[in-house]
């Protein structure tokens, strides 16, 4: 989605801007389900707002589908395995879901808890630091050049292919329309593929204990992965498994940063990690919302979908939907029943929730056991990006509290 038609729905929705929109997009999401559960959005297809009207969506991936053109991302085959629709799907994920279970993450906490520690050394003694620099960019960036089996020294080469993909408009200092953004992700994009090439051939020629490896000798019913395939699932994993974890970190941190009495309570028990992070994934909706094409002539909640629309579910605007959570408005350490969409739903769930949770809690853990007190530097209002809720920069005053 571009920054565009995100002015479009805040625009036309509620009176505010794009900025509200990312900042503080509860009040906004209210405004949407209040003018209906499905609004057909001139030249940006059909917002989907409402928790029952996004389950219809998720439910029937033939008629939306997420197989969006190829190459928007500069990628020139189809990411795998989320665009790629049943029946076809069924295989990849039959091979990566295994993978990607709790069970096989175990291994992971502890060395996931020793980079938070490692991270958190580098700064612990400052007054003030950058949250986004300094924590909530690498961290996930380091846990995936462990999974991977790479080197340290990769990231900044990691983070360079990430935001030439995700936000190379940040990257150039223009906007998305400028012909040079394209230009950017289509280069960054072959160098992604280059590079995961290289390191496939030494895991060919030797195997380790890491993902990479596991792909290669991963198989179903005797087939095993395409090289092409294992590209296009490490291509997906780059930018799309590290700016969505750091987007929840940035938007957590702030959440908890100025409600100092919730702040609390997860000091007082550190074991309240897992459900915080359930809560704020529900409340914060770091992934704003996904998108999906339509395959043939429909209705959805009375509004008129047309082959080739794009169909946008605005998951934070069902995290919040009256219908499913009463009291949602309400932030609750403990919610029972807290069904919420912040991975999506349906047979593209997100194939990386389970590892999002994992460095979720320990990153709430740790980091409040040894900074229970913080705040955002005084005037500082943090700036959003679009799509995915992340920041460039964020201000944090260490030591003391609101």
């Amino acid at each position: 989605m571009s920054d565009q038609q995100t002015d479009a729905y805040s625009g036309t929705i509620f009176s505010g801007s794009a900025d509200v929109l990312t900042r503080r997009p509860q009040e906004a999401y209210a405004k949407m389900r209040a003018a209906g559960p499905a609004i057909r959005m001139e030249g940006s297809g059909v917002v989907v707002t409402t928790r029952e009207a996004m389950t219809e969506v998720f439910r029937n991936p033939d008629i939306y589908s997420s197989q969006l053109p190829t190459g928007h991302f500069g990628n020139t085959r189809p990411l795998i395995p989320i665009e790629i629709d049943p029946p076809d799907q069924k295989k990849f994920r039959m091979i990566l879901d295994p993978l990607f279970s709790p069970k096989n993450l175990e291994h992971l906490a502890e060395p996931i808890e020793r980079l938070v520690n490692e991270l958190i050394d580098g700064f612990i003694d400052e007054p003030e630091i950058d949250f986004a620099q300094q924590f909530s960019v690498p961290f996930p960036s380091r846990v995936f050049l462990t999974m991977f089996g790479l080197p340290v020294e990769d990231l900044p080469q990691f983070l360079r292919m990430k935001d030439g993909i995700i936000r190379p408009f940040h990257v150039l200092g223009t906007s998305l329309n400028d012909p040079r953004v394209q230009e950017l992700r289509e280069t960054t994009a072959a160098s992604i593929y280059d590079y995961f090439n290289g390191v496939l051939d030494q895991r060919e020629a030797e195997r380790k204990d890491d993902l990479l490896s596991k792909f290669l000798d991963a198989e179903v019913n005797g087939e095993r992965l395409t090289r092409n395939e294992i590209l296009d699932i490490c291509f997906l994993m780059l930018i799309a498994g590290l700016d969505t974890v750091s987007a929840s970190l940035d938007c957590f941190f702030r959440y908890l940063a100025e409600h100092p009495d919730a702040r609390a309570a997860l000091v007082a028990d550190p074991a309240l990690s897992p459900q915080v992070v359930e809560e704020l994934l529900r409340w914060e909706s770091p992934v704003m919302l996904v998108s999906r094409i339509a395959t043939e002539e429909t209705e959805l909640a009375g509004c008129p979908i047309h082959v080739g629309d794009a169909v946008h579910p605005f998951i934070g605007s069902a995290n919040t939907d009256e219908s499913e959570f009463p009291d949602g408005d309400a932030i609750v350490w403990g919610r029972k029943a807290n069904r919420h969409l912040a991975f999506g739903a349906g047979v593209h769930r997100c194939l990386g929730s389970n590892l999002a949770r994992l460095e979720l809690r320990i990153a709430l853990r740790v980091w409040h056991a040894r900074i229970p007190n913080y705040r955002i530097k005084p005037a500082t209002e943090l700036e959003y990006t679009v799509g995915v809720r992340s920041v460039d920069s964020f201000p944090m005053v260490l030591g003391e509290s609101l």
